[in-house]
């Protein structure tokens, strides 16, 4: 009996030694060889600090907002690239506004029941996010696509509750910490 008590405790204390090596804050430890030294690589994730909890509330609703989000915003900028070389190749403009039409009814088929589950901080995150993605403003691809009344109407509407199709997405400016958390996000920070 105590053979196997040894045994068994010989083969769990290297496993729990082994889990116990990665830090709570490394994201990834790599060992480079330069010249027969071996160099320590560590990639430390990023740490926020914050003077008030609001602001660290606020920052945690921003991340859960682009997590939610940014993947429509790259779903659009595909289906918008695509609907441009679909547009340059049909010849008339009867063809083109009926193709429109389709990718409309579509796209407000599959969307409309996420976009309905949004808050109003992820519907402010996700048109920053499509003019980041495709350096067009929510209101210019309405515009561009379903007419300049419509695109009056959806931003008259927009405004009355809190929003703006017109915003610009400034990554140097008042977005710096979206833009900060969306490349987090797209590094696998997050």
């Amino acid at each position: 009996m105590k053979k196997y008590l040894l045994f068994l405790l010989a083969a769990i204390l290297p496993a729990l030694r082994i889990g116990a090596q990665q830090s709570p804050g490394v994201a990834c430890q790599e060992w480079q060889v330069v010249a027969g030294d071996t160099i320590p690589h560590v990639r430390i994730r990023p740490v926020w600090v914050f003077a008030r909890g609001a602001d660290l509330r606020r920052y945690r609703k921003l991340v859960a907002a682009v997590k939610k989000v940014y993947p429509v915003a790259k779903i659009a900028r595909a289906r918008m690239t695509e609907m441009e070389t679909e547009l340059q190749r049909l010849p008339t403009k009867k063809a083109q506004k009926a193709y429109i039409r389709g990718v409309y009814r579509q796209i407000k088929e599959e969307y409309t029941p996420v976009v309905r589950h949004m808050t109003r901080t992820q519907g402010k995150v996700l048109l920053k996010l499509i003019d980041r993605e495709t350096d067009y403003t929510a209101y210019e691809v309405l515009r561009e696509f379903r007419g300049g009344f419509v695109a009056g109407f959806w931003q008259t509407l927009s405004r009355v509750f809190g929003q703006d199709l017109k915003s610009e997405y400034d990554a140097e400016g008042d977005d710096r910490l979206l833009e900060q958390i969306v490349r987090y996000y797209e590094a696998g920070l997050l």
